[in-house]
Parts: structure tokens; sequence; C-alpha cells
């Protein structure tokens, strides 16, 4: 059946899954992934798929899963509370310097950044020397980490404190964008870092565990899940909980470091005005829908209430939006979290080059090196097809070009 703005899957013995997908490409893998999650018997109503759907770890990225009386914590993933910030700016491109390079080194130099996997040494990841700032946002998080140590030990021995503030890697970066109007935004997607991955595989292994003797009978075995008032249940809604609070904490320090080194490159005095929230795009929390209280997961997807301002960022070199939800009730309101990839970073490394990467990124003071072609706009969905295919649950407030790109 089709839809003026979104098609429709309907399988026996499943929830319908309807795809604001018009006019973009949909892997078939990724079809298979959502009718497998549908078959579960707490699906609420129906899954909602977002334009920029793609396969992903444990479940479909681009997929918003209502659920009533379980929680699937491989829907959440690892990436737990990873998102985006952005921040407007009184400053426009005529205040910047004709070129970029210094103002993109100091940034790189304010935030830890990447990884190094040797054994010996500093990860380059991490805090070598912790700012105050640091320590100031970790005291709201510190005494519920440690209730939840106390449950779950192994969670002491994590990346946590030393990763607060911090980017990480993949498609994590920190960007100086222009608006329409040419004024300068900074914004930047990261998530709960080493913290946030640990606890989602402990309770992902945990659910699976609990869940043995009926697993052969799941559709897919990272569709484990927890029954609501079971321990796991209520321990798990209280680590994911935090790890989204620690994940936004990481983005407001991040944003805080990248302002004072914007500040000391320019000296021209500027303000700065938050048009768009601090949003999660990997999350799971207790909504209002037809009128019945129920889990969203958001696999890839961003809250998009009536009015509620959001951030849908291209990819390295393309596009970025700040939008403006709708409150389509269909999506659960909500849209999508980016572009989505049409191919893995494995293939894209495989068909593109260092070449491909400078022509891509001409317009941006980028890295332009081997370990970053992965992130090419190619190897990504147009992101205009993706925003034309979600104009029923978003509208457009400004369009960003990007300028500088940190990448991990």
């Amino acid at each position: 059946m089709i839809n003026r703005d979104f098609n429709e899957l309907i399988q026996e013995n499943s929830a319908p899954v309807k795809l604001w997908t018009n006019g973009v490409p949909v892997d078939p893998k990724a079809v298979l992934q959502l009718q497998n999650t549908a078959k579960m018997p707490f699906i609420f109503k129906h899954l909602a798929v977002m334009p920029d759907v793609h396969v992903g770890k444990g479940s479909t990225i681009g997929s918003v899963i209502p659920t009533k009386g379980a929680i699937i914590p491989a829907a959440v993933g690892v990436d737990i509370g990873c998102g985006m910030i952005a921040v407007k700016t009184s400053l426009t491109a005529s205040d910047l310097p004709d070129s970029l390079q210094n103002i993109r080194f100091a940034i790189e130099a304010a935030v830890p950044h990447g990884r190094t996997t040797e054994r010996h040494g500093q990860d380059k990841g991490t805090w070598k020397n912790v700012p105050d700032i640091v320590d100031n946002h970790w005291m709201q998080l510190d005494e519920q980490f440690r209730r939840i140590c106390d449950k779950y030990p192994k969670l002491r021995n994590t990346n946590n404190y030393k990763h607060l503030g911090t980017l990480g890697t993949g498609n994590h970066f920190i960007e100086l964008c222009l608006d329409e109007a040419d004024f300068v935004w900074v914004m930047l997607h990261s998530g709960s870092r080493g913290v946030g991955n640990a606890i989602g595989n402990l309770f992902i292994s945990l659910a699976q565990k609990d869940m043995q003797t009926h697993i052969a009978n799941l559709p897919d075995r990272d569709l484990a899940y927890f029954e609501e008032g079971s321990v796991h249940f209520n321990d798990y809604m209280e680590a994911v909980g935090w790890a989204q609070d620690f994940a936004r904490h990481n983005r407001e320090v991040m944003m805080h470091r990248v302002l004072e080194a914007l500040s000391r490159e320019i000296t021209k005095p500027f303000t700065t005005q938050q048009e768009a929230v601090n949003c999660h795009h990997n999350y799971v929390q207790k909504e209002q829908h037809f009128g019945e209280e129920v889990l969203v997961t958001r696999k890839g997807a961003v809250s998009a209430q009536k009015g509620q301002m959001g951030i849908i960022p291209g990819s390295m070199g393309a596009k970025s939006y700040i939008v403006r939800g709708r409150g389509n009730e269909e999506s659960f309101c909500s849209c999508s979290h980016g572009a989505g990839r049409v191919m893995s970073r494995t293939e894209a490394k495989k068909r593109f080059s260092v070449a491909d990467q400078q022509r891509a990124t001409a317009h941006v003071e980028c890295r332009k090196d081997s370990d970053v072609i992965d992130e090419i706009p190619m190897a990504y969905k147009d992101i205009d097809a993706v925003m034309t295919a979600q104009s029923s649950l978003v509208e457009i407030v400004h369009t960003l070009r990007q300028v500088v790109c940190v990448k991990g």
C-alpha cells in the first residue's frame, strides 16, 4: 500500500512497517532486519522507518521501535546517547581568516579525538590532563555511576571519567558551518564513549543469557529482550538513562572547549545562541503516543515533536540542516539523524581514493587522508533526497555548509 508520505510493509503475525523512504534507496537486507524486528509481540502499533535507513548491528539504523512491556538492548545499541549539539554564533563568514587551518588545529588541540590502539602509552582519545570543566560535569554523574557499578563492578574498569569531553572515532565530528545568512555555527556529533559502549555490550549479553532457553525461537538473537518489571529491565533502564546523561554532558564539555578555542583564534568578541537542542539519536525513553505510555527506541533517529528543534547532519563535505519537528504521530514524532550510508566503510575504502576525498571536500578545511575515506559523501545517500522524503516530518529552518571539519 502506498501512502502520500510513506510506504507500508504488511506481513502475517507482525506489526506493520511504515517507511518514509520515497525517492531514496533501501537495502533489501535492511528490510529483512526490519521485518524480523516487527515480528516481536510487544511492538506497539508499527515500526517507523526514516529515509536514512540502513543495516545496523543489533537493529536497523534509521528505525523507531515503540514497545510495551519489554525493551531490546541491541536495538538501542552500544553507542548509547549518541547525538548532536549545534550553537549559532554572532560571527559571520567575513570574521573568519582566509586560512582556516589554524582554527582546525586549535580545535584538534582542545578536544581529544581518535584512538590509539597500542597497548602501552596514552590513548590519544582520552584526556592526558583533565580540565576543570570535566570535573564539574563528572560531579553530576559520579554518584549514580557508583551505584550502577556496585551492581555491575566490571563497569568500573571502563573509559568513563577520562572520556568525558572527548570526540571518539568513526562518523563523530566537530564542525564550523555557515548558514544561508553566513552566520557561523559550531556543531558536533558524539555519544557516551567507552563507558556507554561497555554498558550496551554488558546488557546485550545479559539479555541473550537470560533468554538462552528461548533464543532459538527469536527471528534474530540480537532481538533478545528484557521484560518490564524484571531486575535486569530496571537495571538496564537506569544504566542506559545514565549513559544518555553522560552523552549530553560529553557534548556540552566539547562545545565549551571548542568555543574557547575559537575565541582564542578569532579576536573579535562573539556571543552564542543555542537555536538547536542537544539531541540524542541513539536512545530509549518513555513517551506518550496514541494515548498510551510506551517505550520509544530511536536507533539513528531524532525526536521531532511539534515545534521541537533538531539537527540532521550531512556527511563530511555535504550540507547539514537545522530542522523543526512537525509532530507527525505516524512516525512517533521522529525524523532521520543524517543521510544514511549506502555502502560499508570497508567498501568505501576499496572504491574511493584520497584524490576522490580531496575533490569531495575541496571547500572544507579538514583531514584528507586514507583514514577518512570511509566518510566520503559518496558513501552516503543524497542528503537532499533524504530531506525531501521526510518533508512531512520536519521543516527546514537553516541549511548549513561546512567550512571546517575535525574527525576522530
